[in-house]
């Protein structure tokens, strides 16, 4: 009978062969595997944490805002039938701006989903962090072409002719081509010595969960302060942010410079909440926090090329930006997607998935999306995170022209919604 040790041998001197290893199994990593897999692609998924730790069953405050193009890529994957809890519409967003203690200036943009096309549905969905945790795991398991191994930390060897993932302690996994998705500090990404810029904001992002007296109406509020972007982001009922449940539950992400922000969070629960209410305004009545308290140093990323021998660079691997516009997740899915489209279709030609052409469309594909989506939300924080009179009219006169003149407010509005192209 072999014993426990030369079980470990054998596992260690085993090969498995897959087309595609995925490094990181978060909400990119892990979709992306999934829709893989699903499309009967060898995947295999290696991650340095355990997956049952990543999923807090108790309610914690983080949502996930997923735009509409990306709620298809969910459900092309398999995950969206498999979350938990339902998601919670975003069918209206209005913007404003303002100042601390004084009432948001009269001049607004609000935008209404049924104004951005005949195909359009609602901006977006709010769906709970855990959410998508629990049908990752269950999904990540299930699927016949994908293997998992987590916690794992695995050695990578890329050649021209193929890749060989070393497990530790586990077998070797000869495959075509790495994903790497395991976040802003790839190791993969430093290892193949991809240069990377960043540009500090200063700030923090923090995130909570508010329950609230009066209903949302699946209404989003994007307030701009001069400390940074204030947003209140409408999600579901919840049968457990409190004893007995809530049925009015909102998310908020709320930048401040980083003094400003490590004052506030050192509040006590009372006075915590009484900041975000000076800050919401009373339309949503009175208002408790539920959950935890998260925070965020906050800073964008530039990437240099998102490719290299056998290797494409995915999600926070590949970019980074400031929250402001709530895009940043789905930019890494906008990367799955195209690499899911990409890999499917080499698939089914019997192709090379790690073929140098192929990752070159592929960087070609994502990398002026990204870059655009940068620079858009690195100039709004520029703009609209200040007090300066002279901007403060401008940009007031900007939300209210872009209001006024229905084109462009309807490219803004599909542009958000991720159907503009995901390309």
């Amino acid at each position: 009978m072999a014993t426990r040790q030369t079980k470990s041998m054998f596992r260690a001197m085993e090969t498995i062969e897959a087309e595609i290893c995925v490094v990181g199994a978060g909400p990119v990593g892990g979709t992306l595997a999934c829709r893989l897999a699903g499309a009967g692609i060898s995947t295999v998924v290696v991650d340095r944490a355990a997956l049952p730790p990543m999923e807090r069953p108790e309610f914690d405050g983080r949502a996930y805002a997923i735009a509409a193009g990306s709620k298809k890529l969910l459900q092309d994957a398999g995950l969206w039938d498999l979350l938990p809890e339902p998601a919670n519409p975003i069918r209206d967003i209005r913007v404003s701006d303002g100042r601390l203690g004084r009432r948001a200036s009269p001049l607004f943009l609000h935008f209404d989903h049924r104004e951005a096309g005949e195909d359009a549905g609602p901006f977006g969905w709010m769906v709970e962090a855990r959410a998508l945790r629990i049908a990752l795991n269950r999904l990540l398991a299930e699927r016949p072409a994908l293997r998992v191994f987590a916690p794992a930390d695995a050695a990578v060897e890329r050649r021209a002719d193929g890749v060989t993932v070393r497990v530790a302690g586990g077998p070797a996994i000869a495959c075509r081509l790495v994903i790497a998705a395991e976040g802003r500090e790839s190791p993969l990404r430093k290892q193949a010595g991809i240069s990377v810029t960043r540009l500090p904001y200063n700030q923090t992002g923090m995130v909570c969960a508010i329950s609230h007296e009066l209903p949302h109406n699946d209404c989003a509020l994007e307030h701009f302060l001069p400390g940074g972007p204030f947003a209140q982001l409408p999600m579901a009922p919840s049968p457990d942010a409190l004893a007995g449940g809530a049925p009015n539950v909102s998310a908020i992400v709320w930048t401040e410079r980083t003094p400003v922000a490590e004052r506030i969070m050192a509040l006590d629960d009372t006075r915590f909440a009484a900041e975000i209410a000076r800050r919401l305004g009373p339309h949503l009545g009175a208002i408790r926090t539920v959950g935890r308290r998260w925070r965020y140093p906050l800073s964008a990323m530039l990437v240099h090329r998102y490719t290299d021998t056998r290797l494409a660079l995915a999600g926070d691997a590949a970019h980074g930006i400031h929250p402001i516009a709530g895009q940043g997740l789905n930019l890494g899915f906008r990367d799955a997607i195209a690499l899911a489209d990409l890999l499917i279709a080499a698939h089914a030609a019997g192709s090379d998935p790690g073929a140098p052409a192929l990752l070159a469309r592929y960087q070609a594909m994502r990398r002026p999306d990204n870059l655009m989506m940068l620079a858009a939300t690195d100039a709004l924080d520029r703009l609209f995170s200040n007090d300066n009179p002279a901007l403060r009219l401008a940009r007031d006169l900007g939300i209210a022209a872009v209001h006024r003149i229905p084109p462009l407010k309807r490219a803004f509005m599909r542009q958000a919604m991720g159907l503009g192209g995901v390309t």
